[in-house]
């Protein structure tokens, strides 16, 4: 064989390190039952779309009926690949960044033959293959919806470029953390709030910009700068090119042709671009030990530290630093998860400013909407766009510090320590419990604090311009009934939804954790399940309070994400309901939305009870299977 061809397939197929990965992915059975689930929801999906929009219909089926059914089917398959890829990819590279935990590996690795190329390149196709085998694995499902015509073949090819490409970009993001040693396993849950924070203000971005005729079409309502930096909307432009247009070819020039008149092709090529440009860079650094970090003996603890209660600057005979005894509560293992969470200044720092500054930017948007500074539609927009980030966040923080609540301890050791002590297993859940729900609740204030103001904003009329404090209700009910910009109502109904469905969280990241070998297995596991729960719920309650008269309106306060959209857009989320009867009938969609909140309290608290019971009952014997396993 030439040397050459011999020195391209270890570069690829033949690269020792990618099929090494490759072998024992494959006999895992979480791998196996990941793909199994991805598929029986894409199937699932696919079914309910098609019976949805063929039953619709009455009476006999047509095949202009059918071409349109196997359209929207392919459109919401299409949207859900998107988003299962975003959340599975790190779940295949979670290895990749936690190999920094144990630089040994790397140690290892670096003595053998292998090249800086082969290294890099190995370590990202042999982890990328499984998310790449997820993704061409429904490529069968959705070559079935030609059979009912309606959708282009090089659409389905583009969707799939579309995905394959966010892919790979989260993929050579993860080597380079490996490779750089700038982030362990905490990098896994990182990548999650990166991922939704990214994709969450994009959209945002994009929709205000529409909403002021900047994009491209003949109304400024098409493609804008930002479409080409967002997975969801380029698949957008590709699937829905008459609601949302690109533009023109030929009529931009430079980098606007590029990025406005095939934004499609402009995510490709930009985020396969920025790929390459990290693994070149990870390439170069892999033998120098990337930007390691080194560690600096202090032989007295640093006056920030001293400062922020970290240490209270006491000294022992020695001249030493250390940390007198603190006052704990009745349950320390409630008082240990609320206090060791500030036990860094980075946890500090990140917690506080996302607080102070979710607060303040509450007041701003409410100040500047006051005083006309912005219209109403981009008053609703931001308000919408940043609670729900929020509450995103706020999850993904509650799942990952419960998911490594139990493991962690396993792996050093802390919980056979634990085991030894007078704490018994309800104690020590029900403490890890109270305590993380104590260091989370100023962070589910933030989007509660936010809807408050706004929503006493529009009960009192304003402040000084009672003109700012309704709107049109639009054309579904008459563009003369005016209804509140936000409904008064709204941090009541966000509260007695968010803070219970926020410990059914922290409840599965405790589950996961207690029932997992390691950290990353747990933390991945929680946000799987999690984002299953979150997505069914929240889907199903938003379906059913667009079509379902005052039941509806109720199962939207099962989640807090549906019950924001209610509260800013309760015409669009409400629809059925408000419509029967003109604006009248927005107060029984506003009281249904009240009593479903409060009863989601009941049903959230309640999982909670059951989750925690049955983890009591099994604590024993799930500790000792692990024993030792970590």
């Amino acid at each position: 064989m030439p040397v050459f061809l011999r020195w391209l397939l270890g570069l690829g197929p033949a690269n020792p390190i990618a099929v090494r990965l490759v072998q024992n992915g494959s006999r895992r059975s979480r791998h196996m039952y990941i793909r199994a689930a991805y598929l029986a929801l894409l199937v699932l999906v696919m079914l309910w779309a098609l019976l949805v929009k063929t039953s619709s219909s009455g009476g006999a089926t047509s095949f202009r009926d059918l071409s349109e059914a196997g359209a929207s089917t392919f459109t919401y398959v299409a949207y859900l690949q998107i988003f299962l890829i975003c959340v599975l990819s790190p779940v295949f590279m979670a290895g990749a960044i936690a190999q920094e935990a144990s630089p040994r590996t790397w140690e290892v690795l670096l003595t053998t033959p292998l090249g800086r190329l082969q290294i890099v390149l190995g370590n990202l196709l042999g982890r990328l293959f499984f998310v790449l085998a997820l993704l061409f694995a429904s490529l069968p499902l959705f070559a079935l919806t030609q059979y009912f015509g309606g959708v282009p073949g090089t659409s389905i090819f583009a969707s799939y470029l579309v995905a394959a490409a966010a892919a790979l970009l989260v993929g050579a993001i993860a080597i380079a953390l490996a490779v750089s040693r700038v982030a362990g396993r905490r990098a896994v849950f990182t990548f999650y709030v990166a991922v939704v924070t990214y994709l969450g203000i994009t959209y945002g971005l994009d929709v205000w910009l529409r909403g002021r005729g900047w994009g491209a079409g003949l109304n400024g309502n098409g493609v804008t700068w930002l479409t080409g930096l967002n997975p969801f909307l380029a698949l957008d432009a590709l699937l829905n090119p008459t609601v949302y247009p690109s533009a023109d070819a030929g009529s931009r020039a430079g980098p606007a042709a590029f990025m406005l008149e095939r934004p499609v092709r402009a995510w490709i090529l930009i985020s396969s671009g920025l790929s390459l440009l990290l693994v070149a860079a990870s390439t170069l650094t892999v033998r120098t030990g990337g930007l390691a970090r080194k560690t600096v003996e202090r032989r007295k603890l640093p006056w920030y530290r001293k400062m922020l209660g970290l240490s209270a600057g006491a000294v022992d005979e020695d001249g030493q630093a250390f940390r007198p005894p603190r006052n704990v509560w009745h349950n320390p293992i409630a008082w240990r998860e609320a206090a060791a969470r500030n036990a860094t200044l980075g946890r500090i720092l990140a917690r506080w400013a996302f607080i102070i500054f979710g607060v303040a930017l509450a007041f701003v948007l409410v100040i500047a909407y006051d005083t006309s500074a912005i219209t109403s539609d981009d008053y609703r927009l931001a308000i919408l766009v940043i609670v729900l980030v929020e509450l995103a966040v706020t999850t993904l923080v509650a799942i990952n510090m419960s998911a490594t609540a139990i493991s962690r301890e396993r792996e050093d050791g802390t919980l056979d320590l634990l085991l030894t002590t007078p704490v018994t297993p309800s104690e020590y859940l029900g403490g890890k419990l109270r305590g993380l729900i104590a260091y989370l609740l100023p962070m589910i204030a933030v989007p509660v604090v936010t809807m408050l103001l706004a929503g006493i904003h529009a009960a009192i009329g304003g402040f000084g311009q009672p003109d700012n404090a309704q709107v049109s209700a639009g054309a579904a009910i008459g563009n003369n009934v005016m209804i509140p910009v936000v409904l008064p109502e709204a941090g009541i109904v966000l509260a007695l939804s968010a803070a219970p469905f926020m410990a059914l969280c922290v409840m599965i990241g405790l589950h996961w954790s207690l029932k997992s070998k390691g950290a990353i297995a747990s933390v991945v596991g929680a946000v799987i399940v999690a984002a299953i729960v979150a997505a069914v719920v929240g889907g199903c309650g938003f379906n059913a309070g667009r079509s379902i008269p005052a039941v509806g309106p109720a199962l939207l306060g099962l989640s807090p994400f549906a019950a924001g959209l209610a509260m800013v857009q309760p015409v669009d989320a409400m629809y059925e309901t408000v419509t029967q009867g003109g604006g009248g009938s927005l107060l029984t969609a506003r009281v249904a939305l009240l009593v479903g909140a409060a009863a989601s309290a009941g049903v959230y608290l309640a999982a909670v009870w059951a989750l925690h019971s049955q983890m009591v009952r099994r604590f024993d014997m799930t500790v000792r299977k692990l024993a030792g396993t970590a």
